[in-house]
């Protein structure tokens, strides 16, 4: 095994609750810790992917959020946790694996995460990357009239769910020529199968209500900050990145060129490319 490869998954007691973590590369090195959107996983982070930014000299952390994967799960519908708690998880795991400051990649939905921890606990923050996100202005445009979300499945037909999530998926790529579907359904099979709950993962995070910063808004913001967004998304179309970026003094943003609201393996090197760019301001 090289040295940027995975240290492997463990379980951590953060918060009151389990938390399934996997970190890749040099634990001396820049942390760069990894946000997923909402109702993903760890793997959605793909290992590879994690693997590039690592042997370029970053320590990556990669997680399961609350009722996602391996961490902790509660009744579908019936999250007994708040916004605010995911974002303190963050914290929990930069305290669990001795990390001062981390350079936040937060994706779609809890790209909030990022904000919060940004305005409320910049010390804890030595850059922030905002993925396929917005600031929520109601003056953006709405997602694309393209964009048809499959009927919910049969919870108990694995195979349903499966079908469910890839075509998700693949509404969400929003027509990008790099959408592979093979790939997805590798993804979503081993996600289905090494989820505590799935009904929980596909419910929970959009029964909870949505949380901010208690000190200010994105204007606030003092780390340095990179906005990524694909020119294909259909949930977020590019002028809610490109809002994002006017919001935030001193945000650059990088633009994915034919990706839709994910981060295909396509992009995967502009991206990283990008990321290891933007983390190389001082040490965390």
């Amino acid at each position: 095994m090289t040295s940027h490869q995975s240290h492997g998954e463990q379980l951590l007691g953060i918060n009151g609750v389990e938390l399934c973590v996997e970190t890749f590369g040099d634990r001396d090195a820049p942390a760069i810790v990894l946000v997923a959107g909402s109702s993903a996983s760890m793997l959605w982070w793909d290992a590879e992917l994690c693997e590039q930014i690592a042997a370029r000299g970053r320590f990556v952390v990669r997680y399961d959020h609350r009722d996602t994967g391996r961490s902790t799960s509660y009744p579908p519908g019936q999250p007994a946790y708040s916004y605010t708690d995911l974002t303190l998880d963050v914290l929990g795991i930069q305290d669990a694996l001795g990390i001062e400051r981390a350079h936040l990649v937060c994706q779609s939905m809890f790209g909030g995460v990022g904000l919060i921890l940004g305005v409320d606990h910049p010390d804890r923050v030595a850059s922030l990357t905002f993925v396929s996100t917005s600031t929520g202005a109601d003056e953006l445009p709405p997602p694309s009239s393209d964009l048809a979300v499959p009927a919910e499945p049969d919870f108990s037909d694995t195979a349903a769910v499966v079908d469910y999530v890839v075509a998700g998926a693949k509404a969400y790529a929003g027509g990008s020529p790099h959408f592979d579907e093979a790939a997805i359904r590798a993804l979503v099979a081993h996600d289905v199968a090494r989820a505590s709950s799935y009904p929980s993962t596909l419910v929970n995070h959009y029964a909870i209500e949505s949380g901010g910063p208690t000190r200010g808004g994105f204007g606030d913001i003092t780390a340095p900050t990179l906005v990524v967004h694909g020119d294909h998304d259909p949930l977020l179309p590019l002028p809610h990145g490109e809002a994002l970026r006017d919001a935030i003094p001193g945000a650059e943003l990088l633009i994915l060129k034919g990706a839709g609201h994910d981060l295909p393996g396509a992009v995967w090197d502009d991206f990283a490319s990008a990321l290891v760019r933007h983390t190389a301001g001082g040490r965390s």
